[in-house]
């Protein structure tokens, strides 16, 4: 996706891969033109970013490919499970907020697990050394693609129980996110961006549209 962006804009695609906590200063000092990295549009991002949307938000639990857990779809499924979860994300406050629930109804509530990054995680998780992983399912669905180590056991929107889509960033009123989503329009309607999402098994991700700035999850 970053590539047809680029390639749009007829500019040349220059990746610099980074921790997340990372992004928004290097977007706002211009160090990053644009940020493509699974952000969530919310309206408190919106304060100092630019958004073009370009995918719903779908977040995944993936476990071990012979795991006996085949279904997370609610709190009560990740009571007593550790489960690795990315530091200040959507997907930790559900997480957190689920096993808060547990302990309300008098279940183990679970442990949060943090690692540097997804080589990290999928390691503990081959290893035996946590239960799931819950991150993007973009992430989830590509690991488990090419190394057949891992299986998705359960989706659900970003922004639950809102819904939440994702978008490219950009610092904010640098005029540059017009630009973005009129090529993001312009690779859907070609139908290469349905291409991208086949490749990549992300087909429940499609929006129809790419929207500039749309209502984001409300501020906490």
């Amino acid at each position: 996706m970053s590539q047809l962006v680029a390639d749009g804009l007829g500019l040349e695609y220059s990746a610099q891969n980074v921790a997340w906590a990372d992004w928004p200063l290097g977007v706002e000092s211009g160090k990053y033109d644009v940020v493509i990295s699974n952000v969530t549009v919310t309206e408190e991002r919106k304060d100092l970013f630019d958004f073009a949307t370009y995918r719903d938000d779908v977040l995944s639990f993936a476990v071990k490919a012979d795991s006996e857990i085949d279904s997370i779809s609610e709190a009560a499924d990740v009571s007593g499970l550790t489960v690795v979860v990315g530091s200040g994300t959507n997907q930790e406050k559900i997480l957190l907020g689920w096993f808060e629930e547990n302990e309300k109804n008098g279940l183990e509530p679970g442990e949060a697990v943090y690692y540097e990054d997804t080589a990290a995680a999928a390691l503990a998780l081959a290893s035996g050394r946590v239960d799931a992983i819950f991150q993007p399912n973009s992430t989830n669905a590509y690991t488990a693609a090419v190394n057949g180590e891992s299986k998705i056991v359960g989706t659900l929107n970003g922004g639950f129980p809102e819904n939440a889509q994702i978008g490219v960033a950009t610092a904010k009123g640098n005029g540059l996110i017009e630009a973005v989503s009129i090529v993001l329009n312009h690779i859907i309607e070609s139908g290469e961006y349905q291409d991208v999402l086949d490749r990549w098994a992300l087909q429940d991700e499609a929006v129809p549209e790419s929207l500039v700035n749309p209502p984001g999850l409300p501020r906490p």
